[in-house]
């Protein structure tokens, strides 16, 4: 039987010029949906896995939209709930070269934003589930959603069901302050924690040294240093942390590690020409979450994450449209683009 895999966020329609158009010239936009645990869900989904995505949608059609988008890749919505007026929006204008990716976010009163608490049975929703995932995002859209999230945790821990979470900090969504108050509650329950290299320092002002994400410069010791100490703090069983090296809004060094167990796991390093860089950290999630419910060993769990985001960066739009065997033959060394014939 197939693991059953239970994510809580918001799905959000994304609007973007064509190509590589700035907001300001564009006269036509392309529309898909996507977001953080909603792409996680998708994955999960495309491995063949049991993923149910959870959230609040309004009744009307881009509500159902946004709930057949899912359908279409075989994700559960059965425990989405549906009320509220809006279905929240965010602009993505492509970055190119040194000019780097823009988003604005237009997802203020959204259905998921007004949420109450009594719209969600966690006991009944993560009935079954092996795996329960959601994002510092969620909780960032305030209203009642920290409340909410924090039910869904202590139930998952009560159901003795794995949690993991995704720092995910969007400074247009709340302060550092607000951020670090909130994630140290609700991190208490989670088992495995991922994070980017900004993540651990804006949050929980965790820093790896000589590390300068603007310039692309990473420290492997510095790393293992947050992770150690995210893990001693939290009780995180897992840590793992994602290395891009920006070298231009187009061209990323791409890595990972994972810190289980007191061993420390590094990646190999993906040199990515990239096309759509939307929802990499999220497939990266996706990928972790499935090898290790698949009993990967940890090398082996970390080159799949890393392999499947790496394989995201090719593909429009938030979802990583991929499968489990494309991502193996990546991350067992065929990556030479060929013609598959």
């Amino acid at each position: 039987m197939a693991k059953r895999v239970v994510t809580f966020g918001e799905i959000m329609l994304r609007l973007a010029p064509e190509g590589y158009y700035r907001f300001v010239q564009a006269e036509k936009y392309g529309a898909v949906f996507g977001g953080g645990e909603a792409n996680v869900a998708v994955s999960l989904s495309n491995y063949g896995m049991d993923a149910a995505f959870v959230t609040k949608l309004p009744e009307h059609e881009i509500g159902q939209a946004g709930v057949n988008a899912l359908r279409r890749f075989g994700v559960d919505t059965s425990c989405i709930t549906r009320g509220g007026n809006r279905v929240g929006i965010y602009y993505m204008e492509k970055g190119a070269s040194q000019r780097p990716s823009k988003v604005i976010y237009d997802r203020a009163g959204s259905a998921i934003a007004q949420a109450q608490t009594e719209d969600f049975d966690w006991k009944k929703i993560l009935k079954g589930a092996d795996w329960f995932h959601f994002t510092g995002i969620t909780p960032a859209l305030k209203g009642n959603l920290p409340a909410i999230c924090l039910e869904a945790v202590k139930t998952a821990k009560e159901l003795g069901i794995t949690v993991s979470c995704d720092l995910n900090y969007r400074k247009k969504l709340w302060t550092k302050e607000e951020a670090g108050s909130t994630m140290e509650e609700l991190c208490r329950y989670v088992d495995v924690c991922i994070a980017n290299e900004e993540d651990a320092s804006d949050v929980f002002g965790i820093r790896a040294k000589d590390t300068d994400v603007t310039s692309g410069k990473v420290n492997h010791e510095g790393y293992k240093s947050v992770a150690k100490q995210l893990a001693d703090r939290f009780g995180f069983s897992k840590v793992a942390i994602t290395l891009r090296e920006s070298l231009s809004a187009n061209d990323n060094g791409w890595s990972a590690m994972l810190y289980d167990d007191g061993q420390y796991c590094f990646s190999k390093r993906y040199l990515m020409h990239i096309v759509d860089r939307v929802g990499g950290g999220d497939s990266f999630g996706g990928g972790l979450i499935y090898a290790l419910l698949e009993g990967y060993g940890s090398q082996d769990a970390i080159e799949f994450a890393v392999a499947a985001s790496c394989l995201k960066h090719t593909v429009e739009g938030d979802f990583n449209m991929v499968s489990a065997e494309e991502v193996r033959k990546l991350s067992e060394g065929d990556g030479s683009g060929r013609v598959q014939r």
